[in-house]
């Protein structure tokens, strides 16, 4: 890729637009009281999706810019697992009766530091207040170094069936750089317990970007990583933004590779799972070709949320847990981010709803226009904007951007149908951004 376009499009800063608009214009005028309203009048013959955060790990990742707790004591995890049965029964006394529930996603933080029987019991919870399909995807977010054999049999005797294993990177240069020294054998042992206990479904993630990391080394992960067969691998761009996490300012900024190098590991990455037999999926997924999101993406339905891509059809999902996000009703919901304030409002009574989004109808369609280019790295504009009863033409983006995109040979565009070049995938989010009318607005 020439180097001139990476340095004009290929902006760091870019949303990576899991949502639209991104938190960023989330504002306080939405709180507890709308998120009420909202869940009151979710319908309750849709199902929903539930996402449950859990904070806290054993140690720091240097890299890390998730909402996060360090300890070495069970007892706050104790604590905050009672605050978190008393959100969910907030909750479910809001909406209008048991809502049926098609995916439950734990992330974190590190959710299998829950003990066995707690992680049980929180299940058993979640059975009593909805009705969570038996076919519902049940996934959970594990750190290999801390997962043990009776965690294994636990996520399994819970319905769990969906693992997804943080990795990173198998350079121990790189690891020691990040502070996530994991080996490859705490990794393969982890697929081997949940695979003996029936978790078949397997996710990896992996970063490319991060300090003294070189192609070569990416490569390696990525073999490496194949080599144990997951169903899927997440191939994320290492984002520094140390004025925001101040556990980034731990990593050597001098070690960081630049955007021409990060696209060659990027591009590294991709053609290697390529070659291992897996299917490119979105901007950074990687599926076997009978995987979900593979079919999905087949099928025309593959879909973006704030997890990432995904073959869920829900529309709706309430967020659990400090700084979870939610889509609910007619606008998104953040939890308080920071855990304090988190647990003092469950506590009171009340829902720990901080901030939200209310969303406008051209918001919707300039979603829709969004999530189809960062799923399909094309769009019909005028078939979206003509399905929500919007004249297309202020819809094709902003006129100079997408001109320039055009002539730059980024897109090709032809009566408002926008094809994203194969070549430039990458520069997806920068297509993207040409529809985003919050962009560089004052927050």
């Amino acid at each position: 890729m020439q180097t001139s376009v990476l340095e004009k499009y290929c902006d760091a800063r870019l949303p990576w637009y899991t949502i639209y608009p991104t938190v960023a214009h989330f504002s306080t005028v939405v709180g507890a009281e709308a998120s009420e309203k909202w869940l009151q009048r979710l319908p309750v013959n849709e199902s929903v999706s539930l996402y449950f955060h859990v904070p806290f790990c054993r140690s720091i990742c240097w890299y890390c810019g998730f909402a996060r707790s360090i300890t070495r004591r069970d007892s706050p995890i104790l604590e905050y697992l009672a605050v978190l049965r008393k959100e969910i029964e907030l909750v479910a006394a809001q909406v209008p009766q048991r809502l049926p529930v098609s995916d439950v996603h734990f992330g974190g933080g590190t959710p299998t530091l829950l003990e066995p029987a707690q992680f049980g019991a929180l299940m058993e919870l979640l059975r009593r207040r909805f009705v969570v399909s038996k076919t519902a995807a049940i996934a959970v977010e594990i750190d290999p170094r801390t997962f043990t054999l009776a965690t294994s049999e636990a996520l399994a005797a819970a319905g769990v069936n969906r693992a997804s294993l943080g990795v990173q990177s198998f350079d121990p240069i790189v690891q020691k750089a990040i502070n996530r020294v994991q080996s490859e054998a705490q990794t393969e042992r982890a697929v081997e317990m949940l695979r003996q206990h029936g978790v078949m479904r397997i996710n990896f993630d992996l970063i490319y970007g991060l300090p003294n990391q070189t192609v070569q080394s990416c490569v390696q992960t990525a073999t490496t990583a194949a080599a144990m067969r997951p169903d899927r691998l997440a191939v994320f761009g290492y984002a520094h933004v140390p004025s925001f996490k101040k556990n980034q300012r731990l990593i050597d900024e001098a070690a960081l590779p630049d955007s021409p190098a990060r696209a060659e590991q990027a591009a590294a990455m991709a053609n290697t799972l390529i070659a291992a037999g897996y299917r490119q999926i979105g901007l950074d997924h990687f599926a076997l070709p009978d995987d979900e999101l593979a079919l999905a993406q087949k099928a025309g339905r593959l879909r973006r949320n704030s997890l990432g891509y995904s073959a869920d059809t829900c529309h709706k999902v309430i967020g659990f847990g400090p700084s979870a996000i939610g889509r609910v009703g007619d606008g998104y919901v953040q939890n308080e981010v920071a855990a304090g304030s988190y647990s003092r409002q469950i506590k009171a009574g009340r829902l720990a709803t901080s901030k939200g989004y209310c969303l406008s109808l051209e918001d919707r369609v300039r979603a829709a226009i969004i999530e189809r280019l960062m799923c399909d790295f094309e769009v019909d504009v005028p078939a979206i904007c003509i399905a929500h009863g919007f004249d297309p033409v202020p819809f094709l983006g902003s006129p100079e951007r997408l001109a320039m995109l055009a002539e730059d040979g980024i897109v090709e565009v032809e009566k408002g149908f926008i094809r994203v070049r194969q070549e430039h995938r990458f520069l997806t989010r920068a297509v993207a951004a040409a529809f985003d009318a919050y962009l560089g607005a004052p927050l």
